[in-house]
């Protein structure tokens, strides 16, 4: 299995995929714990993908989404963005309506 298709089948199986470098437990950059945070705060269930043990998944993700930045988010499969965008979402509430209608 390529990375695309990885990719495809972690996006199909996770309602809410953050892709970041480390864990939601041990992030290993203040953007990837930001996302982390904010998934949090909006009480989220979330899985990540770790990019930094996954080279072929950091370089596949960013051709996946067109998007030359680490983390990002998915929702249904749906790119989201990074941290920034996911910042601008959660202080506007939008955020927290895409994960709601992802839970109910």
């Amino acid at each position: 299995m390529d990375a695309q298709e990885k990719i495809k089948s972690q996006l199909q199986e996770n309602d809410v995929m953050l892709y970041m470098k480390g864990s939601a437990m041990f992030p290993q950059c203040g953007f990837s714990g930001k996302a982390v945070e904010i998934l949090k705060a909006c009480g989220a269930k979330f899985d990540t993908v770790d990019v930094l043990s996954n080279p072929d998944i950091r370089e596949g993700i960013k051709q996946y989404s067109n998007w030359p930045t680490i983390p990002q988010l998915y929702i249904k499969g749906e790119f989201i963005g990074g941290s920034d965008i996911m910042m601008e979402m959660y202080q506007s509430g939008e955020l927290q309506e895409k994960i709601q209608q992802q839970l109910g």
